[in-house]
């Protein structure tokens, strides 16, 4: 048997958080007194309204509210207290129909008590209590009992299913996180295999004709490969490490480009502690190179600038290349960036998002916006121009 089902809820909202409109405020006594002052105010309104419109007693409307509110209210908060002191004692393995009917003895006796102590406050005094008299309290007792029953059950059942609702779309925000991650991985598997073969095909055409070009290239191959290695065993990264991870990667196509590459980097410390999703800015920097300056005779340079603003980490990978045109796709290169895009809104939040612009010195500009989480703002990036 399903244990949420067999067991006592720990959590029971108030009667008129029924309506949403009184769900609003968050949950407090105090709050829970009003509203079961309020409660029992709307209870003794409509039993007046119901006797005057369908009984034939003789007092006023405003005479017979006064009636229906002191009893109402000297019924509705020992019930108050008696449920509370219940939810608190029982323990959390109370099976749920014990529960229930304890529940319902509870709002039964404090019904009878509450309408016994009502008459004693009109008349002035407790009157004589015989078996007839107790026995008609506890039947009214039990007509409250059924119904506030009725309504806590309601209550309970509209707590569970926003419970499992809110379980089902925090398991739907794993799933769509864990598979951004895992497409992250077949990235990364993507881009490391044609780089791998096409920098292992340079160092070979080098060792004869310029060694030391070909060691300088295998050297920062060797960075690049330390890097995405820990990269890839890593569930998040900072941004300084994908920092490093494009500088050794346009380190190892520096040497095969020549001043057909030129490059640099503009972040502070501050900016470089944050923490990013890996292999974001790796894809921006391979399109750039690959769609962007390859293409050029002359080549063209890279700026990877990165800096907060109100709270946005914002990354820039600008390129001096042939700007926004259609390029036809490559065998095994290139990134398809509106799978980037998916993937940066998963991990990073719906706020986040990739921007494709015009360069204006010539080129494109792709741009991360990641919103920074509250704890990710400090004094150091929040200063950052």
């Amino acid at each position: 048997m399903n244990t949420a089902s067999s067991t006592l809820a720990r959590g029971r909202g108030h009667p008129l958080e029924l309506f949403p409109v009184f769900r609003r405020w968050p949950r407090s006594a105090v709050r829970d007194l009003l509203y079961t002052a309020l409660w029992n105010t709307l209870i003794a309104l409509t039993i007046t309204v119901l006797l005057q419109t369908f009984g034939n007693w003789p007092s006023s409307f405003f005479t017979m509210f006064g009636y229906s509110l002191l009893a109402s209210q000297c019924v509705g908060f020992p019930v108050h207290g008696a449920l509370l002191l219940l939810q608190k004692v029982l323990p959390a393995t109370t099976s749920r129909p014990l529960a229930r009917l304890l529940d319902l003895a509870a709002i039964v006796l404090c019904g009878a008590f509450g309408i016994a102590l009502s008459g004693a406050i009109l008349r002035g005094g407790l009157p004589a209590l015989h078996l007839g008299k107790i026995a008609a309290l506890l039947a009214f007792g039990l007509v409250i009992g059924i119904a506030m029953l009725a309504v806590l059950v309601a209550g309970e059942r509209r707590i569970e299913r926003q419970t499992f609702a809110a379980r089902q779309q925090e398991q739907m925000a794993t799933a769509a996180r864990m598979l951004a991650e895992a497409q992250l991985r077949a990235l990364q598997a993507q881009i490391e295999p044609h780089f791998l073969y096409n920098t292992l095909a340079n160092v070979v055409s080098l060792i004869d004709s310029q060694p030391l070009h070909a060691k300088r290239m295998l050297e920062r191959f060797i960075d690049y490969l330390r890097a995405s290695l820990a990269a890839s065993r890593a569930d998040s990264a900072t941004l300084g490490a994908e920092l490093e991870l494009a500088c050794a990667y346009l380190d190892v196509l520096g040497v095969r480009m020549g001043e057909r590459l030129r490059w640099r980097i503009e972040a502070d410390d501050a900016a470089r502690a944050l923490p990013i999703a890996p292999m974001l800015i790796q894809p921006l920097v391979e399109n750039a190179v690959m769609h962007g300056l390859e293409p050029k005779v002359d080549g063209g340079a890279i700026v990877l600038h990165a800096a907060v603003v109100d709270d946005v980490l914002r990354v820039e990978v600008r390129d001096s290349g042939r700007g926004l045109v259609a390029a036809p796709p490559r065998p095994g290169g290139g990134v398809g960036l509106s799978n980037l895009r998916a993937r940066v809104r998963q991990l990073h939040g719906p706020g986040a998002r990739l921007e494709l612009l015009d360069n204006p010195g010539g080129g494109v500009v792709a741009r991360l916006i990641l919103p920074l989480l509250q704890n990710e703002v400090t004094p150091s990036t929040a200063a950052l121009p």
